[in-house]
């Protein structure tokens, strides 16, 4: 797997981290006509184009006020997100159609990308960032030692407590997601407790304290299916990553292989899974009994490395 393929992972600006801490810069951006800002609001982004909706990079001046965070910027031009209050149901702003959720835009943003056209992965790469760094912002409002309210500080790179003199800085939360194998080249899928019937994906799941990807990985599809991969570093071999702004997560993707392969379902999360040969899984997808994830999705990447081509259908 190539990581640049992966969708929610591809970047065509420069974050400056080293510009975060001039004085006023965000409102000198808000004044520069060539500054672009993508809006937010309640996790959803200001988008152009109704059926085929993407993210809309705006002109910064004339925007309403909110919360202005810095993302970057590229090719001499600045970047900015504005988070708006989540109070009330704002228009769409000038320039835009509606909202749109970052998954709705993701496949019109892969297919643009994968045409080639040109800006599609500086916006989509913006887009990914301002989404989780205006939830980690919505959730961080106050300190987590005092309860004390915090500032926003650093160009929206951190919240500053006053009574603690700490600064919070944003966190990702590490998950694995993992392509099992077993010696027989078959793929094990899973059907989580919460999804509708024939809906199948790759077992996934988050980082404990102390624990190494690895291990995770082991002890997710254990307790997951009863499924048993092998301890040898061939075992379980890291294939790429993926940010998950939903909130804030990484998925790692890995490669593992069953080392015994009897399934048994912990019925809470998972309650069902199945081993599936490509012709069986390929069968599945093309009449509907089977769906699989969507493109944008690094779950989907996972499989299609192992198919070894593209599979029809998706969520």
């Amino acid at each position: 797997m190539n990581p640049l393929d992966l969708p929610f992972s591809r970047t065509a600006h420069d974050r400056a981290a080293h510009r975060r801490a001039e004085p006023g810069l965000v409102e000198r951006l808000r004044a520069d006509p060539t500054t672009g800002v993508l809006v937010v609001h309640r996790g959803r982004l200001a988008a152009v184009g109704r059926d085929i909706p993407r993210a809309a990079l705006l002109p910064a001046p004339g925007q309403p006020d909110g919360l202005w965070l810095f993302l970057g910027e590229s090719d001499g031009a600045a970047h900015l997100a504005l988070v708006l209050p989540e109070d009330g149901d704002p228009p769409p702003p000038r320039g835009a159609a509606g909202w749109s959720g970052l998954r709705e835009i993701a496949q019109a943003q892969v297919d643009a990308l994968a045409a080639g056209e040109p800006g599609a992965g500086l916006v989509h790469g913006l887009s990914v960032e301002a989404v989780a760094l205006a939830g980690w912002h919505a959730t961080h409002r106050r300190c987590g030692r005092c309860g004390g309210p915090t500032a926003v500080v650093q160009a929206g790179w951190a919240r500053h407590c006053p009574v603690e003199a700490r600064d919070t800085y944003p966190r990702t939360d590490p998950a694995v997601i993992m392509a099992v194998v077993d010696d027989d080249d078959r793929l094990l899928l899973g059907h989580a407790a919460t999804w509708p019937a024939g809906r199948f994906s790759t077992l996934a799941g988050f980082v404990e304290a102390g624990e190494a990807m690895e291990d995770t990985v082991r002890r997710e599809v254990a307790e997951e299916t009863g499924v048993v991969v092998g301890t040898s570093l061939e075992d379980v071999v890291y294939r790429g990553s993926q940010a998950w702004p939903f909130p804030a997560s990484l998925m790692l993707g890995f490669r593992a292989r069953a080392v015994a392969t009897a399934v048994r379902t912990d019925d809470e999360e998972v309650t069902d899974a199945r081993w599936f040969t490509r012709p069986e899984l390929s069968a599945a997808a093309s009449v509907g009994e089977v769906g699989l994830p969507g493109r944008h999705s690094i779950a989907r990447a996972l499989i299609e490395e192992w198919f070894g081509a593209r599979l029809p259908g998706s969520w």
